[in-house]
């Protein structure tokens, strides 16, 4: 279900509101009451835009007066005027498949119900060539700004509203630093896209990670609350491994640090000796 942002920045489709918003979009150059409150039980004209323009500004005062003459009273607005737009008459088709795909390249379960864009004034046509262009880390909520960039380098901005969910992983219990990641800690769930903190984890983060920090019971979890599981921890021990001339030679030592795939840690021998070793699996390390 859309929320009331969507309705917000969508004027077209919003019910009666005591807050009047600063944009609206209009079907002809005829602004009309239904255009600002669509329920309204009659429908008049309260305004013309000019036959060679495409808006109309009016101050919000002078507005909430005519209106008050409709019975629509303790009208409020935070805009000093408020703007009718005319729809551009345009196709947005390859806009709308560019935002969607973009979002799908990111969540690739996401679940997208429906997209809504309107481009931030009237367009009478697009250009033959353009590229569209979505704004950073986007992926993190489901309104934003996506601009096109003609051949000349000319930019045209466009709003959008999109309504979907997406699968996260929420913890089960609070997660202490370095516990493992697993389906014991965490659990799937859809949730509606709004505005998150940052990309949330997937499937292939459990098992081979491990939190970052402590973490709180039910909160989203996210690629900044993980990071690679340690496959040693300091003060186990682990099989080192000599490969002398084809020669496998192998014995167990103490791991003096913690260390991942790759990492070079420090492990000490049953004589105390210290050797610098590489990390090449769970509790296996090789000299190098």
């Amino acid at each position: 279900m859309l929320k009331k942002t969507i309705l917000i920045l969508f004027l077209t489709l919003n019910l009666f509101s005591d807050t009047l918003n600063s944009t609206y979009f209009v079907d002809s150059n005829n602004i009309k009451l239904r255009d600002i409150f669509p329920t309204s039980k009659y429908d008049i004209t309260l305004y013309k835009i000019q036959n060679n323009r495409h808006s109309k500004k009016v101050k919000t005062k002078e507005l909430i007066k005519q209106l008050s003459k409709h019975d629509y009273t303790s009208l409020k607005s935070s805009s000093r005027y408020v703007r009718f737009i005319i729809k551009s008459p345009i196709n947005l088709s390859f806009i709308e498949k560019n935002i969607m795909n973009a979002f799908k390249e990111v969540y690739p379960d996401i679940d997208i119900n429906s997209l809504f864009i309107i481009p931030r004034g009237y367009l009478k046509k697009l250009p033959e060539k353009y590229t569209v262009k979505m704004p950073k880390k986007f992926f993190l909520s489901n309104t934003g700004t996506a601009s096109i960039r003609t051949l000349k380098n000319k930019k045209i901005f466009f709003d959008y509203v999109l309504d979907a969910t997406i699968p996260v992983y929420i913890l089960k219990d609070n997660v202490k630093k370095a516990t493992k990641i697993s389906i014991l800690n965490v659990s799937r769930k859809n949730i509606q896209l709004e505005k998150i903190r940052d990309l949330p984890t997937s499937k292939k983060h459990l098992n081979t990670t491990q939190a970052k920090r402590n973490l709180k019971a039910k909160s989203i979890l996210t690629l900044k609350d993980i990071q690679t599981l340690n496959l040693i921890k300091k003060g186990s021990y682990v099989v080192v491994n000599i490969d002398n001339n084809n020669i496998n030679i192998s014995f167990s030592a103490k791991a003096l640090q913690s260390g991942k795939l790759h990492d070079i840690i420090t492990v000490q021998k049953s004589n105390k000796k210290r050797l610098r070793v590489q990390i090449i699996g769970r509790n296996q390390v090789k000299v190098r």
